[in-house]
């Protein structure tokens, strides 16, 4: 998949495209749904900002991305995204809905259909709908297509449903409006290491920006992205602050199930499979690596049935 993060001086080879264009946070059912009604003839692209509309208009609001921006252009690259126009939303966001059509989808990336949901709305003001694009299409050469609300259950499949499940410890439920395990990725830092020090070695992941699920210890699957690591593997891994030691600063600490090596420095991704426990302090040591003992056990039966 090629990215590219300006809508001036794209190469000729990239225009033409039929582009699904939105925000695309988590990647999820619906917005498959868009990226399938995208599909065609024409090379698939994607339509999207960075950072987030939302981060722009409410810079104080708590965290609320389902996935960093490297993370959903994984994911997008996995369903067959041959372009990527993440463009910078600060530039974007003065255009008038006029001309975010004519400047940007039309004379700059030169598409050639153009796919919404039934909600877009663009350009300055937030003053054009999906019956601006269309009418704009017509007159600027391309087509524009509608992809209905996509249902799940109750509610319609949302981003906004998927953070709720997450919050209340139910990964399953948001799994199966993401149509995909919710997953956190990144480089593997360096930490204490104290997880060595107990027998439980642990890769551990920055949650910065992001929308934090349930606090507590997951049954997790893991893929190593990169290096002589790389490759599929399972694992409990733990959400939160570290109360045992306090620490105050959320992160994502996974011990990998039958695995040794250094992956510091290493892209990986962690999915959630299921909700153990909740975070919890402990009088000490032994009755901290008693109760490690027990969460790889149950994460291990989980992942057994899988």
């Amino acid at each position: 998949m090629r990215i590219f993060t300006d809508h001036r001086d794209i190469p000729a080879d990239a225009r033409g495209a039929s582009a699904a264009v939105g925000n695309f946070d988590g990647v999820h059912r619906g917005h498959q749904h868009v990226l399938d009604l995208a599909r065609g003839e024409a090379p698939l692209a994607v339509v999207t900002f960075e950072p987030h509309p939302r981060q722009v208009f409410a810079p104080d609001a708590p965290p609320f991305r389902l996935m960093s921006a490297t993370a959903r252009a994984n994911r997008l690259a996995r369903l067959g995204v041959d372009l990527l126009f993440e463009l910078p939303f600060p530039a974007i966001r003065p255009l008038s809905a006029e001309a975010f059509m004519a400047d940007v989808l039309s004379a700059g990336l030169g598409l050639r259909h153009v796919v919404v949901g039934t909600d877009f709305r663009f350009g300055k003001g937030r003053a054009g709908d999906v019956a601006t694009l269309r009418d704009g299409g017509a007159r600027l050469g391309f087509g524009v297509t509608v992809a209905d609300l996509l249902g799940g259950g109750e509610v319609p499949v949302s981003s906004t449903a998927i953070r709720e499940a997450l919050a209340e410890g139910r990964p399953r439920d948001a799994a199966a409006m993401l149509g995909h395990w919710h997953r956190i990725e990144g480089p593997v830092l360096h930490g204490e290491k104290r997880g060595r020090d107990l027998g439980y070695p642990t890769a551990n992941l920055s949650v910065e920006g992001l929308h934090l699920p349930r606090m507590g210890v997951y049954a997790v699957l893991v893929d190593v992205l990169e290096g002589p690591h790389a490759g599929a593997y399972r694992g409990v891994a733990s959400l939160g602050v570290r109360p045992m030691f306090g620490e105050n600063t959320p992160n994502l600490e996974t011990f990998l199930f039958d695995f040794s090596g250094d992956l510091y420095d290493t892209p990986i991704s962690v999915a959630l499979v299921e909700f153990l426990r909740p975070e919890m302090r402990f009088d000490g040591l032994p009755a901290l690596i008693a109760q490690m003992d027990d969460d790889s056990a149950r994460a291990r039966a989980v992942l057994d049935d899988l």
